[in-house]
């Protein structure tokens, strides 16, 4: 028996009054009988629920609905809303980004004609408050193609980096072929422990190369409020995956690929500790070495060597040159790129201090 929907849309929102009726907006008018949208509000303590009552008021022929919970965090809500959801694929949109008009036809289309388990499309990096700053981003399988190979699916995703829940559509029997509740709560980055698990039992993979949403970029964000439980999730998250990676027996190029974005993954946390308190961020350094090398499939020189050499998929040399250059001062407790993450963090600090004051008296 067939799913009542082809598309379920989950959408958590917590105290997203001021973004969420411009979300539903572009989600809304692109939505047919095919399609049904869940938002889950997490507790909010202002009136995104009224907000989103509103508009499946205005909207009757949707299929529209809002479920209230106490706050439990997001994990919490996207493990909700995949037991709520009736749809053959899953799609996620934060409630501060965009929808991309025309993409719910896109996607019906590539579902229609492929059946792929997961469906890849690109989308945009959005400044509000700093036009100049948006950008594109684009994946790096082939366009318009059904890929059926492995390697070819895991190996560019690690490449591109783009771990995020909402980045890619699959299958809902994907999501349910995992225990529940799939993701982990309690923890920052839940979608980077769950999305490579996803894709590893994926066999195909249909990349859209269409813009499916515009991903908002706050000045002040939870991925800018830096703690050391923040760059010890962010270290580890990956890490969650590994056993279902092993499990999976994936090939030694995926475990390379897997061990570059780990390396990636381990140079951010790193320089985001040096916003913490000198002798926090000093224990949090050490806890993310240990993390790292156990992450690994293979060891640091290995993978370094290899982002070095340029032997892996990538989508800049540069950025993996100088992503292996700072791994290895990082390992080696450099004092010059000590001393220039110290500086490095307290420039960026003022200069969101300064944007968000100045947003403040506009």
């Amino acid at each position: 028996m067939s799913a009542p929907f082809s598309i379920s849309i989950i959408v958590p929102a917590y105290n997203a009054a001021g973004f969420i009726d411009e979300c539903l907006a572009h989600i809304v008018p692109q939505m047919g009988p095919a399609h049904e949208m869940i938002v889950i509000d997490d507790g909010s303590r202002d009136d995104t629920a009224a907000r989103v009552q509103a508009q499946a008021a205005a909207a009757p022929q949707c299929a529209l609905r809002l479920i209230r919970q106490a706050n439990q965090g997001l994990a919490q809500v996207r493990n909700v809303g995949l037991q709520e959801a009736r749809g053959d694929y899953i799609l996620f949109i934060d409630s501060d980004d965009l929808l991309q008009p025309g993409i719910l036809a896109r996607l019906d289309a590539v579902i229609a004609s492929h059946h792929p388990d997961a469906i890849a499309l690109d989308f945009s990096m959005w400044h509000p408050d700093r036009p100049d700053k948006n950008r594109a981003v684009r994946m790096g399988y082939t366009p318009e193609t059904l890929i059926t190979d492995a390697d070819t699916i895991l190996g560019v995703f690690f490449a591109d980096r783009h771990l995020y829940a909402w980045a890619r559509v699959i299958r809902r029997d994907i999501y349910a072929s995992f225990d529940q509740p799939l993701y982990p709560t309690k923890r920052l980055f839940e979608d980077v422990a769950v999305t490579p698990r996803l894709l590893a039992r994926c066999r195909s993979l249909y990349y859209l190369p269409q813009q499916l949403l515009a991903y908002r970029q706050h000045p002040v964000s939870i991925t800018k409020s830096v703690s050391a439980d923040y760059c010890r999730d962010f270290t580890a998250a990956l890490g969650l995956t590994k056993p279902a990676l092993e499990q999976a027996g994936v090939s030694a190029s995926v475990r390379d690929h897997f061990d570059a974005v780990v390396s990636y993954f381990y140079i951010g946390a790193v320089k985001n500790s040096y916003q913490l308190p000198a002798a926090t961020g000093r224990v949090v350094r050490r806890e993310l070495k240990e993390i790292y090398r156990a992450t690994l499939f293979g060891t640091p020189d290995n993978v370094l060597d290899k982002m070095e050499q340029g032997s892996l998929r990538s989508t800049s040399r540069r950025d993996d040159l100088r992503a292996a250059r700072q791994v290895r001062q990082a390992l080696a407790n450099s004092l010059v790129f000590r001393f220039k993450q110290t500086l490095s963090r307290k420039v960026k600090l003022w200069q969101r201090q300064a944007r968000v004051r100045a947003l403040g008296k506009a």
